[in-house]
């Protein structure tokens, strides 16, 4: 693992007192944006992976800022993995290939802090990993079947090792072996959080932790022969009833806890430590991990500037930088003055959101693909929905009546308006996962629409959009959810030809 002194940025400088403290919101807010613009604009130029996108001087020229807000601009793109600052002769922001690892890392801050549970998981896995066994079974070759029977080789291999369903990698790879990016990154973010629930689980027999491990590997074997055998509908079922069997292994061995979230460390050491971690992003993953271990009491001072240099044995600037990331992830934000310090703070989804967008671009996501995925939420979610009016929740009728509305009646410039109808539906099925996965996929495709200069349909489309969501919520009033799926199904096909 790389030292301190070894990951020290070759380049800091000296910062002022404000560098860390209540932030200017002005420069925040304008780095923000410059930022997008950049991002928006490797995106149009097709991700040209090693090429410059200007100097510090070209840059500070082209978008018209000063040097704290185009830095401050820089720290967020690199964050992002989009392109990196390099200094010295011939250096410039050039664009660089991002990994799963922020945009990972990203999401669990947020579901860990909301409290996401086991039934939340299983049933976005339920959801979503079926379709990758039978989108695997239909486009497996010969090196897809090598690695999965590798796969199963290596859990025999490892047989006698703790943990049962804690590292699971066939879900992962079938979800990369379906040949669709969002399905992929899904999975092995569902996949990481279900873990921790197992970690939770009591200590069991070496008896019990066999047949545990002697079910699990047989239900996997019987998912791969699907597979393999390009056996589409078996692979699914088979996957479908293992997941079932692996929340019903969960909720009994479970340790009750207090409070809903999830326990144990979020951030993976393996996800921040590799060779391509900056220092700020290690020390940063690891105060979050203290505040969640304290269980995440918002308005808690973890320490003062000194109280932090002296626990992390960090330098200042890589403190510093550490915080900006913490403070961009609305984990901890730093307050000056008497009683001041590192305070915790409530974490807001927008973080994430905008990691796995840029993230699932790079990766070259499809319509196709978009289509797929976000068919299997929405109307997963619509199906729930639907659930809770039978059940006369009365907030169903009044929130989804309002967003309807909205689609019209709200002002010109509220560019997410449309979206308002789906995200109200995300929310009333009361589950995270769902809700933060579409608001992705929605984000997903202002980021790609931005990038190609195609401006969403806007209010040139309100009124027919208005027309369809009224149709939906007609049919989820009236008690027929088999309607309202197709009314949404039909709806999002139309949508994904702004994808092109």
């Amino acid at each position: 693992m790389a030292t301190a002194a070894d990951l020290e940025p070759a380049d800091s400088e000296p910062e002022s007192d404000s560098a860390v403290g209540e932030p200017d919101a002005r420069v925040g807010t304008l780095a923000a944006q410059i930022a997008r613009r950049i991002e928006a604009d490797v995106i149009r130029r097709g991700w040209p992976v090693g090429e410059s996108l200007g100097s510090e001087v070209d840059l500070r020229e082209r978008f018209g800022v000063s040097r704290a807000v185009l830095r401050e601009a820089v720290r967020l793109v690199e964050h992002h993995q989009v392109a990196k600052m390099r200094r010295g002769p011939n250096g410039g922001l050039f664009v660089c290939a991002p990994d799963a690892g922020p945009a990972t890392r990203a999401m669990v801050i947020y579901l860990e802090y909301v409290g996401t549970s086991v039934t939340d998981l299983l049933h976005a896995r339920l959801l979503l990993e079926p379709i990758a066994a039978g989108l695997a079974a239909d486009r497996v070759t010969e090196d897809g079947i090598d690695t999965l029977r590798a796969t199963l080789g290596d859990e025999v291999a490892h047989w006698d090792e703790p943990g049962v369903h804690s590292q699971d990698p066939l879900h992962p790879v079938l979800g990369q072996l379906s040949g669709n990016p969002a399905l992929h990154l899904f999975i092995d973010v569902l996949t990481r959080l279900t873990a921790r629930y197992a970690h939770t689980s009591r200590r069991l027999s070496k008896a019990e932790m066999h047949t545990a491990k002697e079910t699990s590997h047989e239900a996997h074997r019987a998912v791969v022969d699907a597979v393999i055998a390009g056996d589409a509908a078996r692979a699914q079922t088979a996957l479908g009833a293992h997941l079932e069997s692996v929340a019903a292994w969960i909720e009994k061995h479970r340790v009750r806890r207090r409070g809903p979230r999830i326990a144990g460390n979020v951030v993976e050491p393996e996800l921040v430590e590799g060779p391509r971690a900056k220092l700020a992003e290690v020390v940063a993953a690891r105060i979050h991990d203290d505040i969640a271990a304290r269980g995440w009491q918002v308005g808690q001072v973890l320490g003062s500037e000194a109280d932090l240099l002296a626990r992390y044995g960090v330098s200042r600037a890589v403190l510093r930088e550490a915080v900006r990331l913490l403070e961009y992830h609305s984990v901890a934000r730093m307050r000056r003055g008497p009683g001041g310090g590192l305070v915790v703070a409530e974490p807001e989804p927008q973080a994430s959101i905008d990691t796995m967008a840029l993230f699932l671009e790079y990766q070259g996501v499809t319509g196709d693909d978009l289509r797929i995925v976000r068919n299997a939420v929405e109307l997963g979610i619509v199906a729930r929905v639907a659930v809770r009016q039978a059940e006369g929740d009365a907030e169903v009728a009044d929130r989804l009546a309002k967003a309807v509305r909205w689609t019209t009646e709200g002002p010109a410039e509220d560019a997410r308006k449309a979206d308002l109808f789906h995200a109200e539906l995300a929310e009333l099925a009361h589950n995270p996962v769902l809700s933060l996965f579409l608001s992705i996929i929605t984000e997903l495709f202002r980021r790609h629409a931005a990038g190609r200069d195609r401006p969403l349909p806007g209010d040139t489309a309100a009124e027919e959009v208005q027309h369809v969501h009224q149709r939906v919520l007609d049919a989820i009033l009236e008690g027929d959810a088999g309607l309202a799926r197709h009314r949404m199904r039909r709806h999002l096909d139309a949508l994904i030809s702004w994808w092109h």
